[in-house]
């Protein structure tokens, strides 16, 4: 064991990790240059094409030191977007150690910060890497002083590297052997097994990815996973080195696969504890934390023959991502579809592309929300997250939103307009700090609702891309909350309703029917486009009918002939507005929903 590394790459979104990630399997020679590509860890085209990580990876390495001796390097790539925490969570559970990297150019950054307190909650070992030194705005000192001022560590303990250049590789992989201790556990003790993440293989079923704390792992095992209570017979087990590679046994300390006959997606929940049958360990290993979804969105088919592909296609990704959470739903407007939770905006965008991409699905997504806590006037409690399920205005005593608590880094010169920005959101509690020269630290406490539309676009817009943006949950706060309703000819159309603060109502009732004006057809008659708080009606937009020149015919002649004519027109379309059902088209919900911009 004492030849055995695990460790994981934390930092914050772009600052390098799939490209370290990169060097490091190329020198240590895992990959022929003939089969390499770049993140070759990153399997998704989606993750390719954004430059991001969104499922964390793991290969396991053969590195001979300069002491001649050879050591076993488990590495966990982890994504650094703020959605993605729970994975670097589930990682830093696996590990004994990580490496931080920081953008020499760049500096530390918010979710640098965040990640150092996930890896320090778990009491690992942490190595400084201060990468892309050979860009011409790299200023290391200047990083070196932040490392020590924001994060707490020695920076004369970092490790200069260019991941891209292959500089200082070397002396990285050194420094994971000299200062990261190798894993503690007794191979004969009885078997504690971490399921960090899974894999779906058509052909076996669920792959299972294991850290073997206690005990060992082998073929033909009977196991228990612990917070399921499902017992299975293990049919493989071995290590992950870019491709599956059958061993023996995993000995405690040993990161790598089982696949164990786990057909349905239901059955597993990612970072659960695996035992034996036999010889139970006492409890589960401590740490685990259901992901929790904060941001909520119904998805429908745009034609409803595709529903049964779309269940299918949510149950195959609920097992690659296990926290995306769904259920049930329908509407009168676009028929049958499920309501879904996403931990934030970037994986529901996420979500949306992987269905359309790999399963070839068309869909509609409703407007995203939030969960709020209601309490009605007889004391009861409701958790509401969809508008369909509000309850009766006068039967609500008083309502609650989350808040969450944002912290923002950035150059000094954006000061001004990110406290507009926040203030715009409804932020409060305001607080600076500053951490080197020219770089401040805000936190604001805000609600989630003003921040998963659009808050880290226009983030990135007013600091010209040099702000960072970091959030955690911190509690329910009163709200004034109503439900605007989206008329179309009278007839509410129950896809488009939304639960937004009375402040925001007009505004963004006023956007949903601009968009819808533009992109419903005209019709014979009049059609008046309505946003509504209950019986108020606070936005309207008119499509005007087409109308046939009934007038033409008349040259000269009284005035009275001609508005004879209009009148007896005005009279037929007012009937033909009775009768006249609008059919919304489907471009219309897409292009409210996909332009909510308020």
């Amino acid at each position: 064991m004492d030849d055995i590394r695990s460790f994981c790459i934390i930092a914050h979104i772009d600052h390098g990790k799939s490209t370290l990630a990169d060097r490091l399997i190329q020198h240590c020679g895992a990959v022929t240059d003939r089969e390499f590509r770049d993140q070759i860890l990153d399997s998704m085209d989606i993750e390719r094409e954004r430059g991001i990580t969104i499922k964390s990876n793991t290969v396991t390495l053969e590195y001979t030191a300069r002491d001649g001796r050879t050591y076993r390097l488990n590495l966990i790539d982890t994504p650094g977007h703020v959605d993605f925490s729970h994975e670097v969570r589930r990682s830093l559970m696996s590990c004994e150690g990580a490496l931080l990297l920081v953008d020499a150019a760049q500096g530390v950054e918010a979710q640098t910060v965040a990640n150092l307190y996930l890896a320090l909650e778990y009491d690992l070992e942490m190595v400084p890497v201060i990468n892309k030194i050979d860009l011409p705005a790299a200023d290391v000192e200047r990083v070196k002083e932040e490392i020590e001022e924001d994060l707490g560590l020695d920076a004369d303990d970092a490790v200069l590297c260019s991941a891209k250049t292959g500089d200082g590789i070397e002396e990285v992989l050194e420094a994971i052997i000299q200062r990261l201790p190798p894993p503690a556990g007794d191979p004969e003790a009885p078997l504690q097994a971490l399921i960090f993440d899974a894999q779906y293989d058509p052909y076996r079923g669920v792959v299972l990815l294991v850290r073997v704390m206690e005990g060992s792992l082998r073929r033909g095992q009977k196991i228990l996973l612990m917070h399921t209570g499902k017992e299975y017979d293990v049919e493989e087990v071995g290590l992950l080195q870019l491709k599956r590679v059958k061993t023996d046994e995993l000995a405690a300390g040993m990161v790598g696969y089982v696949i164990a006959g786990v057909k349905a997606v239901s059955e597993i929940a990612v970072g659960d504890t695996i035992t034996d049958v036999e010889a139970p360990a006492d409890a589960p290993l401590p740490g685990y934390k259901e992901a929790k979804s904060v941001v909520f969105s119904s998805i429908y088919p745009m034609s409803t023959e595709e529903y049964p592909e779309l269940i299918k296609a949510l149950e195959k990704l609920k097992l690659n991502d296990a926290a995306l959470t769904y259920e049930k739903d329908s509407s009168a407007a676009l028929g049958f579809g499920f309501r879904c939770g996403f931990l934030g905006l970037l994986h529901l965008e996420v979500v949306q592309e992987r269905l359309r991409r790999e399963y070839d699905l068309s869909l509609i997504l409703s407007a995203p929300s939030v969960r709020y806590r209601i309490t009605l006037t007889d004391g009861q409690e409701l958790w509401v997250d969809n508008p369909s399920l509000y309850p009766d205005p006068g039967s609500i005593d008083g309502a609650e939103e989350p808040y969450i608590k944002a912290s923002v880094m950035m150059p000094e010169r954006y000061v001004g307009a990110v406290m507009e920005l926040c203030r715009d959101r409804r932020g409060e509690n305001t607080t600076f700090s500053y951490l080197a020269v020219g770089r401040v630290e805000l936190t604001s406490e805000m609600p989630l609702a003003e921040v998963i539309f659009d808050f880290y676009d226009r983030l990135k817009s007013v600091t010209q891309g040099y702000g960072s943006f970091d959030y955690e949950m911190i509690d329910y706060r009163p709200t004034d909350l109503v439900k605007v309703d989206i008329l179309v000819n009278a007839e509410v159309v129950d896809a488009l309703s939304q639960l937004v603060h009375r402040d925001k109502a007009r505004a963004r009732a006023l956007h949903y029917c601009e968009r819808l004006a533009d992109t419903i057809p005209r019709q014979q008659f009049k059609i008046a486009i309505q946003g509504a708080v209950g019986g108020d009606i606070i936005a309207r937009k008119t499509i005007n009918a087409y109308r046939k020149d009934v007038t033409a015919k008349c040259y000269g002649g009284d005035i009275s002939r001609k508005r004879k004519l209009l009148e007896k027109q005005k009279k037929g379309k007012k009937r033909m507005k009775m009768v006249g059902a609008v059919e919304i088209p489907q471009s219309a919900f897409v292009a409210v929903l996909k332009t909510d911009r308020d």
